[in-house]
């Protein structure tokens, strides 16, 4: 039997006004239900069954922007040690390693795609980065990476607002052939997930209707930046509502990820990096699946340990890949062994920095050295297994650096290794 909002006022949110409801993770309210009509757009499609629909139960989340939560004594252990692993890891940033944060953007958004069954090989996601549209996963790859840059950057401001979300999603969707026209929108149809490719008929997860989802927003984001929650434990429920919401035609588990992120750098617990904690939800894909499906039933508490596991994990093995990456000038230097001053020399020095490059880009990035240098410095360093082209082309060359996209699969592997 479909429950009606108005008969669950925590399901409801409409508390306004009154006093912070105490809530612990085993008492996190769960979602209620209502039966609405099913109104199709456009003609009948699909089996008889998707075209006798009538109704449907769609989920009515709990507003949550006042709820006040409380850890139990073993997750709140989990929480402060996930906090010391990603305050040590970001401390790495602001040391000597300044790519570290570029770096674990582009780890992150690749597990984040991955996630969604977008794949791409090293050098196609390699070419996607140097603007190379030849293969349309590699290009979402970097649409996320770019998105997730920008919001958790907006976020450093202090404050998570709609319009960052919507930029971000914008981004990450403009050229998405099917769904770009709704890039940076909230969704004003009725969405579904799983079930049949026409209705919501069998649907996983139908989220609430279109028109609630301007004030979903307006409570997530209140949520969001609150700074009376256990910061990791608020970055999973706001990941976790965020996909029950699911204000998006498409993208939505990307961008719910990156708040993940935003939410650590609002707090202050990060400056320079995120945290890859999407290498360790691809890495056990399904069980991340059900514990944001669980959080539905009010079963917070394993989703929050998870996060907070899995960002322990990912921190340290970041904190791995810091020292990987710290160490490959020296080693390319003694590969290559390049005369100090030379171009060659110079190309080692930009690497970390900039992995994925030109020739051109090269010039511009070192206006004094010659074009005929540059062009034989490049061919000496593929020569030598330091870069290695990722274009088979006479023009427009681009090359990438070896290890530092090697490393990038390392990371995700470690992490896998180790949840």
């Amino acid at each position: 039997m479909a429950v009606n909002r108005e008969q669950n006022p925590a399901a409801g949110g409409d508390s306004v006004g009154s006093a912070p409801m105490m809530l612990t993770a085993n008492n996190w309210p769960a979602h209620t239900s209502r039966t609405v009509p099913w109104v199709r757009r456009g003609a009948a499609r699909g089996p008889k069954a998707d075209r006798m629909l009538k109704e449907i139960d769609v989920s009515i989340p709990p507003h949550i922007a006042e709820l006040n939560y409380t850890p139990s004594s073993d997750t709140a252990t989990e929480l402060e040690k996930a906090i010391r692993e990603i305050v040590l890891t970001d401390a790495d940033s602001d040391s000597q390693l300044s790519s570290l944060g570029r770096f674990l953007i582009r780890t992150e958004s690749v597990a984040s795609s991955k996630i969604e069954q977008i794949e791409a090989s090293l050098d196609d996601y390699a070419r996607a980065m140097a603007g190379i549209k030849s293969n349309e996963s590699a290009v979402s790859m970097v649409k996320s990476a770019q998105a997730l840059h920008d919001l958790v950057e907006a976020a450093g401001s202090g404050q998570i607002e709609l319009d960052a979300i919507l930029a971000a999603h914008r981004k990450l969707m403009e050229d998405d052939v099917e769904d770009r026209a709704y890039a940076g929108r909230l969704r004003d149809m009725q969405n579904w997930i799983g079930g049949s490719d026409y209705t919501p008929r069998g649907a996983v997860h139908i989220p609430p209707p279109p028109e609630t989802v301007p004030g979903y927003m307006d409570d997530l984001i209140a949520f969001a930046n609150r700074d009376d929650v256990p910061t990791v434990a608020q970055a999973a429920i706001v990941h976790a509502q965020f996909e029950s919401i699911h204000p998006f035609t498409d993208g939505n588990g990307r961008i719910g990820r990156a708040l993940i992120n935003a939410v650590l750098r609002r707090r202050k617990l990060t400056t320079g990096t995120v945290v890859p904690i999407a290498s360790a939800m691809v890495a056990n894909r399904d069980n991340y699946f059900d514990l944001v499906n669980n959080y539905r039933t009010g079963a917070l508490e394993p989703f929050v340990l998870d996060v907070a596991h899995s960002s322990q994990v990912a921190s340290r093995e970041a904190r791995a890949s810091a020292a990987v990456l710290e160490a490959l000038p020296a080693q390319w230097a003694s590969i290559s062994n390049p005369r100090s001053g030379s171009a060659a020399a110079a190309i080692i020095g930009m690497l970390l920095d900039h992995p994925v490059f030109s020739a051109e880009d090269v010039e511009l990035l070192l206006p004094d050295a010659q074009t005929s240098a540059i062009y034989k410095a490049l061919t000496r360093l593929e020569k030598d297994g330091v870069i290695h082209e990722v274009t088979a082309r006479k023009r427009d060359r681009v090359w990438s650096a070896t290890l530092v996209m090697d490393e990038l699969d390392d990371l995700a592997d470690r992490i896998a290794q180790h949840i």
